[in-house]
């Protein structure tokens, strides 16, 4: 009799294992179809079409492709994957898709958000692991530049690896127009950050930035709207500057641009268009000097 009671309190047991388990998976499975149907109705005008547009605008896609979508975790890469995935599900152009993230050396609870969020996305993710941030950690000069130079080359190196010719990073129209200011004002150039670049150091690869065209302010409003929460700064230099980021005492030089640009929106409505689009109308008759495949050209030699 004992045996039987045993039995069947076993059996219980594993019928409830496995209805927890498929709430879990039915959970899982209706983030992914939320987030999914959201850039397809809600968000379809705000962000799909402008990341189409920079696509087509830019000729980031091209046909036989092999694109690697490298995931730093955040909201920006994030989204980025599941635009890929849904333009590739439009079958207008045939390319192939690589998710690639890279750790170099980020602690334990970050790595599981990041691998957390691609199964409940739908992203197959690849993850290769690296020691950068051990690398850099004794740098005391532009720690951040280095590292950044060193996981876009790692990035590159294991992209093409997974045979692709192209990688695909998150920034976005934000990042374009603060670069622009920040060059001016802080690096004495105008230089914009661009939607493609050829690689110096791998030929045959390109850069490309398919969130060219996606304002901030509507990837964060597609992230609540399908209450997902994704690493704001990974590097374990500043685990604490996404607080920094929101209660104003960060020093960064990025985010003073943001806060000048905000405050010049308040006057001149325009002024984030404008910044965009005066990269696109430079009047090269009224400059006074300019860098060509480095080589400087002055007015002065065709006056």
């Amino acid at each position: 009799m004992k045996e039987v009671q045993n039995k069947e309190e076993k059996n219980k047991k594993e019928v409830q294992n496995k209805e927890v388990q498929n709430k879990e998976l039915n959970a899982a499975e209706d983030r992914q179809q939320r987030a999914e149907v959201s850039i397809r109705k809600k968000f379809h005008k705000s962000i799909f079409s402008p990341f189409a547009r920079a696509c087509k605008t830019y000729k980031l896609i091209e046909e036989g492709d092999r694109i690697a979508v490298c995931i730093s975790g955040g909201k920006d890469s994030m989204l980025m994957a599941k635009l890929f995935q849904e333009i590739q599900r439009h079958r207008q152009c045939n390319f192939e898709l690589k998710f690639l993230a890279m750790d170099p050396g980020y602690n334990k609870k970050n790595r599981e958000l990041i691998e957390s969020n691609a199964e409940a996305l739908g992203i197959p993710l690849t993850i290769f692991e690296s020691e950068i941030f051990d690398a850099v950690d004794t740098i005391d000069k532009n720690p951040c530049y280095l590292c950044a130079r060193m996981r876009r080359g790692y990035l590159y190196s294991n992209a093409r690896q997974l045979g692709c010719n192209k990688i695909a990073l998150g920034h976005h129209y934000d990042d374009v127009i603060e670069t622009i200011l920040m060059g001016m004002l802080q690096g004495a150039q105008i230089q914009t950050m661009m939607p493609k670049l050829h690689s110096t150091n791998f030929e045959g690869m390109e850069l490309i930035r398919p969130l060219y065209l996606v304002r901030e302010s509507d990837i964060c409003a597609w992230r609540d709207y399908n209450h997902l929460q994704f690493l704001q700064c990974a590097c374990h230099f500043t685990e604490s500057c996404a607080t920094l980021r929101e209660d104003g005492t960060s020093s960064s030089k990025r985010l003073e641009t943001k806060r000048l640009i905000a405050e010049l929106k308040k006057t001149n409505p325009f002024v984030e268009s404008n910044i965009f689009k005066s990269v696109e109308n430079v009047n090269l008759d009224t400059v006074i000097e300019y860098k060509q495949n480095g080589v400087r050209h002055h007015f002065l030699d065709n006056y």
